[in-house]
């Protein structure tokens, strides 16, 4: 399942959204179906040469990226040395975005992300931590033994402030409207919805859409190679 911009918008989180389009289950084909369970970008996103780069467009407060990061971690431990994956915080509007795409890259600037990423997760969905302002955020990393005065450096630091910005230019490219959602080479987009097209489960699992990532990554390398 998917968080759109309109459910957030409309303080629709949780609950059930977009509908599926309908075909034939993915299982039942030779492989997804573009314009079903992924869509072609008409201008493609740029990405760093040399690898092929995934992208997971996400939402700490999101229950579905919630759900979605365990099957996500054990993907992306799995894969290649030809695939760069990165995370991409999104943004909708000022407030809470701004502060916790901020908070992401803060981390990510600390080398804090492999213990805490998670940890954030658990503490807004299970916990029900409030982290919506930085006094928030250092109450909950002082918790977690982070230094308040490193976290405010780097959270106030303009790489990190330039960083959310080339976050929401990434995510425009893309013309993210919902999450989870995942990006192939900026050339391909998917999210919970589209994997799912024609499922027996209805809007299934968002683990469908690892399927449908590694299809095109697959594409990918065989386009790089004709």
């Amino acid at each position: 399942m998917t968080l759109t911009r309109r459910a957030f918008s409309t303080g629709l989180v949780g609950s059930g959204l977009a509908g599926v389009l309908a075909a034939p289950p993915l299982a039942a084909q030779p492989g997804p179906v573009e314009n079903v369970h992924y869509i072609r970008l008409a201008q493609p996103a740029p990405v760093t040469p040399g690898q092929i780069e995934v992208v997971e467009f996400f939402w700490y407060e999101c229950p579905h990226c919630n759900a979605f990061e365990p099957a996500l971690e054990a993907w992306a431990q799995r894969q290649p040395g030809d695939v760069a994956f990165r995370r991409v915080p999104v943004w909708f509007r000022e407030e809470p975005f701004t502060a916790q795409q901020r908070l992401f890259y803060a981390l990510e600037s600390l080398g804090l992300l492999p213990t805490l990423h998670r940890r954030i997760y658990h503490a807004i969905h299970q916990d029900r931590t409030r982290l919506r302002n930085a006094d928030d955020m250092v109450a909950f990393l002082t918790r977690n033994g982070v230094a308040a005065d490193k976290f405010m450096a780097a959270f106030n630091s303009f790489s990190v402030q330039s960083k959310g910005l080339q976050a929401r230019q990434t995510a425009a490219a893309y013309k993210i409207d919902a999450v989870p959602a995942m990006g192939v080479q900026g050339r391909y987009y998917t999210n919970g919805t589209l994997a799912n097209a024609g499922s027996r489960q209805g809007s299934g699992s968002n683990e469908r859409m690892l399927s449908v990532v590694d299809a095109l990554i697959a594409r990918v390398r065989k386009d790089a190679k004709s």
